[in-house]
């Protein structure tokens, strides 16, 4: 399986299944057009390139393909599939994601959450639960040593001491039992003083922190619970902890709507100011909301993605060197086989704990009954939704498994796949084409950098 796509006058082939990335000429370009998915030439539709170009140069780009081919880098076979089955079998837990609190000091439009509660009551973690639920990590983790948690709400900042003693608990046992502990906090940034910033950037390995972008953006959808906007108290907090974490990791995560298709003026918004790591994502709404993008919006939202890739290139040429989570791609590296078939291991690997200490397949499903699997004091229950985690990959997965975009997406969200489809295993349509135009503009931008330092 190929994808050859044209960008910004350059015209790029990735061959799915090796990862090859190839930027092809123009005549090579539209020969390789005359080749079936499978590899096979159709010479009556070379036959017809003969009115552009001359049958030498059609029968030189023809031997290149296949000497490409030959050479496995162009329409090469599945080398993942017949490790599925060593995949889909039962794996230990990882990560937890803890909400710390099921309350919030913002009203946020387009909030998953219901603005905290999670369709549910407004509630905060006690440090019992917190200290359980390190105690069930550590129990469910196998031979796994390094280990996540995330400090999530609502808002983790209106619950700030338990965070803290969970943390030095958390120290305290990863000793005894041999784990190291990676921590993460996500925030709104309201209640970011002084003193949480120092304890964040001590012992946080990353922290999230949201703003939408411009100010008429930002406090247009997320307003304070007396409906005043947000900008002008998070920024500076945002700003000062940005420039303290210095080479630590940290986001300031937004996300675009209906309402601001031109995302791409937050995102360089947000660069001028001063942060250099950046994530905009697109709001996942119902229908009728308002704020939803559309499939009418999907050529919008696609020419946003292609002009910010073109500045992207040019400002980090000019040394205004920033960040976009969406346009990180390793090529050499990159994800695990395990991450490129199951994605980011929810219901398995990945678990939401709520302020009760009840288990979620993630911090989406939390409040839907049907998903929940257990609690931390006593463990899973017999749910049998879990089996369908653990056999969600991007081969039971009918349209990821012809889709060329699997193993970067590795199959999508499986908690939008439910919110619009009912089932896990039938992906968000939506978020499917924007991930695909996304994956196009990374590999796009990696073509440009290793082609500007040759």
């Amino acid at each position: 399986m190929i994808h050859a796509y044209k960008m910004h006058g350059t015209n790029m082939v990735l061959d799915v299944n090796s990862g090859s990335v190839h930027v092809f000429d123009d005549i090579s370009y539209d020969v390789l057009g005359c080749y079936s998915n499978d590899g096979v030439v159709d010479t009556g539709k070379l036959k017809n390139l003969i009115s552009k170009y001359s049958e030498k140069d059609i029968e030189e780009a023809r031997k290149e393909i296949e000497t490409l081919k030959e050479n496995n880098l162009l329409f090469t076979s599945d080398p993942y599939s017949q490790m599925v089955p060593e995949w889909t079998r039962k794996t230990v837990t990882k990560a937890l994601c803890l909400h710390i609190a099921h309350d919030c000091n913002l009203r946020c439009s387009y909030c998953f959450a219901d603005t905290g509660e999670y369709m549910g009551k407004r509630s905060l973690m006690s440090l019992e639960v917190g200290k359980k639920a390190i105690d069930f990590l550590i129990e469910n983790s196998g031979n796994r040593r390094n280990l996540e948690v995330d400090f999530f709400g609502g808002e983790p900042l209106m619950n700030f001491e338990v965070v803290k003693e969970i943390v030095y608990y958390a120290r305290e046992r990863e000793k005894e039992a041999n784990k190291n502990f990676r921590f993460t906090i996500t925030t709104n940034g309201l209640l970011l003083d002084e003193d949480k910033r120092a304890f964040i950037n001590e012992h946080m390995h990353n922290v999230v922190i949201s703003l939408d972008g411009r100010k008429d953006v930002n406090d247009s959808v997320r307003k304070r619970v007396d409906g005043t906007g947000s900008y002008d108290r998070v920024l500076p907090n945002a700003l000062k902890i940005a420039e303290e974490r210095k080479n630590k990791e940290y986001y300031v995560r937004g996300t675009f709507t209906r309402k601001n298709l031109d995302f791409s003026n937050d995102v360089l918004h947000l660069s001028d100011l001063g942060f250099d790591q950046i994530s905009i994502e697109p709001v996942v709404a119902d229908e009728g909301s308002e704020l939803e993008i559309r499939t009418e919006d999907l050529e919008t939202v696609f020419r946003e993605y292609e002009k910010l890739a073109q500045i992207y290139v040019e400002r980090r040429k000019k040394g205004k060197w920033f960040n976009f989570f969406h346009f990180m791609i390793d090529l050499e590296g990159g994800p695990c086989i395990a991450k490129r078939l199951r994605g980011c291991g929810s219901g398995t690997e990945y678990l939401a704990v709520t302020p009760e200490g009840d288990l979620y397949p993630c911090h989406q499903f939390v409040g839907q009954e049907e998903f929940l699997l257990g609690n931390v004091f006593e463990g899973f229950n017999d749910n049998t939704i879990v089996n369908e985690f653990i056999d969600t990959n991007v081969y039971t997965k009918p349209q990821c498994n012809s889709c060329w975009a699997k193993f970067y997406c590795s199959g999508g969200c499986a908690a939008n796949a439910y919110q619009f489809n009912k089932s896990i295993k039938i992906p968000y349509e939506i978020g499917c084409e924007l991930e695909k135009k996304r994956v196009e503009c990374a590999l796009w931008i990696k073509y440009k950098e290793i082609a500007d330092q040759d």
